[in-house]
C-alpha cells in the first residue's frame, strides 16, 4: 500500500512542477485578462451605445466612409507611384529614364492641355519628379491657360502636350505617344519613349543626325521595310533624314551616322566618292546586309567595305545546329552569341534573333595595313555552316559547304590619321559597325504564323541597333535595354481583378451591410 502511494505521488510530480507559475508568467497573463477585458468593453459600448441606435448607426457608417474618404485622398495627395497591373509596366517609368533625366540641371514645365488629372500618361509623366525635381508634369485647361493655347496653337476643346524648358519646347499630340501595328490592329504605347526623349531634346544643345542612304536598296528604306525602326529612332534623341547623294552631291557635314542598309545596287562613282570622303574626314557607318541568293556585281559597294578590310559578301545564308542558338524548328533563324562592348553590355546575355543572316569576311591579315582595329559583336555557334545550294534540303552540312562559327556583327574601327603630341590633336577615326542581317529589325514577319515583326519579335533587336546608333553618334548615355513595349490595355490577371475590386467596391460595402444588418437586429428586440 505504502509502494502504491509513493508511486502514484511520484507520477503527480512533473506535472505539478510543470504548473507551477513563475511571476512572469502571472503578470503576462494578468496583462492579457486586461487587455481583452478592455477590448470586450469597448466592442460592448459601440453594441450599446451605437448599433442600438438607428441614427447612431447611420453616424457610424458615415463615419466610417469619411474616414475611407480621407485616406484615399491622402494617398494621391501623397503623389505615389500608382500600381501598374501591365505586363509591360506601361505605366511605371524605367529606370533608364530616371537615370537620363537625374542630373538636368533647368526647370522643365510638361502642361498636358485638355487632359484630365487621372490620365495614364500624365501619371506616368508625374514619375519623372521622382527622379530630379525640376520636372514637373501637370493638367492644365486652355481656358485656364491661354497663353499656353495662344502660344503653341492649341483650340479650346482639343488637347496637346507641352514639354518646355525656357526658351525651348516641343509639342506632341496624343497620337504621338502610340503607334499601331496594321496587321494585329494592336494600338503600342511608346509615351515613355516620346516623353523621355522630349525632355531630352528640349534640354541640350547638341542633338545627333542620322542619315539613311537611299537609292540603292530594293527592299529597305525609311518608309519601306524600317519604318517601325523609323518610330523607334525618333523616339530616341536623334534627327533622322534620308539622303539620296545624287542629289546633295556629298553626305552633309552634319551627318553624324551614316546608315546602308543592305544595297543591291552598286554606288555610283558620285556616291562611292562621297562616302570616301566622309570617311576620311571621321564619318561613321551602320552597316545592315542581309543575305543574298543571287551573285551582283558591286565594285564600289566593295571599294568602300575594302577600307575597313571586309571582303565582298558571298551568295548564301546560314544556318544553325546547336539547338540552343536558333528558334525552334527554323534553323535560318539564329540567336547569335554577342560580344562584350558598350553597344552590347545592356542586353549581353538576352536573346538577339537574326534571320537569313549572312557571314562577314574580314581580312584579317590586311586589317593592321589599314589600321583598323575589330572587335566581334555576333557570332555564330561552330554548329553553324554557311548554305550555298539552296536546293539543297538537308538539315546538315552536306560537302563543300563551309562550317562555323562565322562572324555575323562586327565593330571595325579606322584611324584616318594618328594622335599629335606635340600639337595635342586626337586621333582621326572612322568607325564602321556591321551586320550580317537586316531583316532582324525590320517591318517583315520572321515566319508567316509570327504575330509581330522581325523588330519585335525579340526585345533586343531594336535595342542592338538603336544601341549601334547612339554609340556611332558619341551618345553612350543613350546605349541601354529599353522598355518592352505593348497594349495599350488593363492586363491583370484574375487574381489581381479580383483583389482590386474588393478593396474597391466589397470592403466598403460589407461595412455598409453588417451596420444595418445589427441595426435591424437591435431594432427588433427592443
Amino acid at each position: 500500500m505504502k509502494e502504491k502511494e509513493e508511486k502514484i505521488k511520484k507520477e503527480k510530480m512533473p506535472k505539478e512542477k510543470k504548473e507551477k507559475k513563475t511571476p512572469k508568467t502571472e503578470k503576462a497573463k494578468k496583462e492579457k485578462v486586461k487587455k481583452d477585458k478592455e477590448t470586450s468593453e469597448f466592442v460592448q459600448r459601440i453594441k450599446k451605445k451605437w448599433l442600438i441606435d438607428g441614427t447612431k448607426t447611420i453616424i457610424l457608417v458615415v463615419l466610417i466612409v469619411m474616414v475611407f474618404l480621407t485616406i484615399n485622398a491622402g494617398m494621391q495627395s501623397l503623389d505615389l507611384t500608382p500600381l501598374d497591373f501591365t505586363q509591360e509596366k506601361l505605366y511605371t517609368l524605367t529606370d533608364e529614364s530616371k537615370e537620363r533625366v537625374k542630373d538636368i540641371d533647368k526647370d522643365v514645365n510638361i502642361y498636358f492641355v485638355g487632359y484630365s488629372d487621372d490620365d495614364a500618361d500624365l501619371s506616368l509623366a508625374k514619375q519623372y519628379k521622382s527622379a530630379n525635381e525640376r520636372i514637373v508634369a501637370e493638367a492644365v485647361d486652355a481656358d485656364s491657360r491661354p497663353d499656353l493655347a495662344e502660344k503653341y496653337g492649341i483650340e479650346t476643346g482639343s488637347t496637346g502636350i507641352i514639354v518646355e524648358c525656357g526658351d525651348r519646347s516641343k509639342v506632341l499630340t496624343s497620337s504621338d505617344l502610340v503607334t499601331y501595328d496594321t496587321t494585329t490592329y494592336e494600338t503600342i504605347s511608346i509615351a515613355e519613349e516620346k516623353l523621355t526623349s522630349a525632355i531630352i531634346s528640349v534640354t541640350t544643345d547638341d542633338i545627333p543626325k542620322v542619315y539613311f542612304l537611299e537609292g540603292y536598296s530594293d527592299d529597305f528604306s525609311l518608309d519601306y521595310g524600317l519604318s517601325y525602326l523609323n518610330v523607334y529612332l525618333q523616339n530616341e534623341i536623334t534627327e533622322v533624314e534620308t539622303l539620296n547623294i545624287l542629289s546633295t552631291g556629298n553626305v552633309p557635314d552634319d551627318c553624324d551616322t551614316l546608315v546602308i542598309a543592305s544595297p543591291t545596287q552598286d554606288f555610283s562613282e558620285e556616291a562611292k566618292t562621297a562616302i570616301i570622303n566622309y570617311i576620311n574626314r571621321g564619318g561613321n557607318i551602320l552597316w545592315l546586309n542581309a543575305a543574298t541568293a543571287i551573285s551582283v556585281e558591286l565594285p564600289n559597294v566593295n571599294e568602300v567595305l575594302a577600307l575597313y578590310g571586309v571582303n565582298p559578301f558571298e551568295v548564301g545564308v546560314i544556318m544553325e545546329t546547336n539547338s540552343s542558338r536558333m528558334v525552334t524548328g527554323s534553323p535560318n533563324l539564329i540567336i547569335p552569341n554577342l560580344g562584350y562592348s558598350k553597344i552590347t553590355e545592356d542586353i549581353y546575355s538576352d536573346g538577339v534573333i537574326l534571320a537569313n543572316a549572312t557571314k562577314i569576311n574580314i581580312n584579317e591579315d590586311g586589317l593592321e595595313e589599314l589600321n583598323v582595329e575589330e572587335t566581334d559583336l555576333a557570332t555564330t555557334s561552330e554548329d553553324a555552316y554557311f548554305r550555298t545550294n539552296f536546293n539543297n534540303s538537308s538539315m546538315t552540312a552536306t560537302e563543300g559547304e563551309e562550317i562555323g562559327p562565322f562572324v555575323v556583327g562586327a565593330e571595325l574601327e579606322k584611324t584616318i590619321t594618328e594622335a599629335n603630341e606635340e600639337t595635342e590633336e586626337s586621333a582621326l577615326t572612322s568607325t564602321l559597325i556591321i551586320y550580317g542581317e537586316n531583316y532582324f529589325i525590320s517591318d517583315y514577319r520572321l515566319r508567316q504564323d509570327d504575330q509581330y515583326p522581325a523588330i519585335q519579335i525579340s526585345t533586343y533587336n531594336k535595342d542592338l541597333v538603336l544601341n549601334s546608333l547612339a554609340y556611332l553618334s558619341d551618345r553612350e548615355e543613350d546605349i541601354t535595354a529599353r522598355k518592352s513595349t505593348g497594349t495599350v490595355t488593363y492586363t491583370a490577371t484574375e487574381q489581381q481583378d479580383t483583389i482590386v475590386r474588393i478593396i474597391i467596391f466589397a470592403v466598403p460595402s460589407v461595412i455598409i451591410i453588417i451596420g444595418l444588418i445589427v441595426w435591424q437586429k437591435r431594432r427588433r428586440k427592443k
